[in-house]
């Protein structure tokens, strides 16, 4: 008997599906998909978020200094002429960012193993790139999913039954975190 479905597709096209459907869990807090598909997605996304409680907390802040292009008023670069070529100006700008440790950087990589990459688009701008951002889903899980589940102990989604679709008769269902 296999541990898993497997959901009538060769391994790759599975592998991918479900990663699809992980991210897209993730990214928007709720799918509608079939009563199979939800029960494989789940695993993999309570997965995720386990390790993304269990690891949250686990970075320091670094203070540096970085070489910033100075803008003027309407966000262009300022040029100023030296030695007969235009130059941009830099200042320099102290930030404080966060520094995974070791065991919080593995976990951020095996969450990309799972993960695609996803960019948003604003409504304004469909169909074109202009605009267009890429959005760190790693970085969501850490700073909003998992403070949101940390007193839990799994249990992070829900499967609700929606009814039968209409072409096929599959049984559909919405899969969303709690």
């Amino acid at each position: 008997m296999a541990k898993y479905r497997k959901l009538g597709r060769t391994s790759d096209q599975r592998k991918a599906l479900i990663r699809n459907q992980v991210t897209a869990l993730l990214y928007n807090g709720k799918i509608v998909t079939t009563e199979a598909k939800a029960k494989e997605i789940r695993k993999v996304a309570e997965g995720l978020i386990a390790l993304g409680i269990k690891e949250k907390d686990n970075f320091e802040e670094v203070t540096v200094t970085a070489k910033v292009p100075r803008k003027d008023k309407d966000g262009k670069r300022v040029k100023e002429v030296v030695d007969g070529k235009k130059v941009t100006v830099y200042d320099e700008v102290e930030k404080t960012i966060k520094k995974d440790l070791p065991s919080r950087l593995h976990a951020r990589r095996q969450m990309l193993k799972v993960l695609y990459p996803v960019t948003s688009v604003p409504t304004e701008n469909k169909g074109k790139k202009k605009n267009t951002k890429k959005v760190d889903l790693v970085a969501k899980i850490f700073d909003e999913i998992a403070p949101k589940y940390t007193g839990r102990n799994g249990g992070y989604t829900r499967i609700v039954k929606i009814g039968q679709r209409k072409g096929d008769g599959a049984l559909e269902v919405l899969l969303e975190l709690v």
